[in-house]
């Protein structure tokens, strides 16, 4: 019995896409045949991802991350209330542009896992939640672009959503992301 691949960056990116492919199936076949993998791949990637967060002695979710990904391009202090934080950025080769982020508090334990735009990467331009186009805008970007953003409960752990207001229409919509990352608008 040969011994199981090593579940490392490529693996956890068909994590990213498995969630991400409920919303957008289009844009997740092609970044998946960019990563040069095939669909039991990614079916494979998370049922492993899955056993791993699930163990019952598990490593814990910051170790997890750094024995996954490796060690992080960045890790900076932030400071949330009066809590002394840590995020830790890791790349993302199919969006250069953001990283993933992992917020630790005190102990390290894990409070946030999300796709963010990369320090010193700019952000797509947008004035109209009409704008905003699948896999281009993360969670703060969009609350920063259309105040006062309310945040609301996703539909599953890795989701996030926020109601915003459109400035040109007045219309509230729901903007939702998975892993951080926007996927759709609603009502569409």
């Amino acid at each position: 019995m040969t011994a199981p691949a090593p579940f490392g960056p490529l693996q956890f990116q068909l994590v990213l896409l498995r969630r991400m492919a409920d919303h957008q199936p289009g844009l997740v076949e092609e970044a998946r045949h960019e990563l040069g993998a095939s669909l039991a791949d990614m079916r494979e990637a998370n049922r492993r991802w899955q056993a791993m967060v699930r163990a019952p002695r598990g490593r814990g979710a910051l170790n997890r991350y750094r024995s996954v990904l490796g060690v992080p391009e960045l890790t900076l202090p932030r400071r949330v209330g009066d809590l002394e934080c840590e995020a830790l950025l890791w790349p993302v080769p199919l969006w250069p542009d953001l990283r993933f982020e992992v917020m630790a508090g005190p102990g390290g334990a894990v409070w946030n896992e999300w796709l963010v735009r990369a320090p010193g990467a700019a952000a797509p331009e947008f004035t109209s939640v009409t704008e905003l186009r699948p896999w281009s805008y993360t969670v703060d970007e969009a609350a920063r672009a259309f105040p006062p953003a309310r945040p609301m409960e996703g539909s599953a752990p890795t989701r996030w959503s926020l109601a915003v207001t459109d400035r040109a229409s007045g219309r509230e919509r729901v903007a939702e992301f998975t892993w951080g990352l926007f996927q759709r608008l609603l009502p569409e």
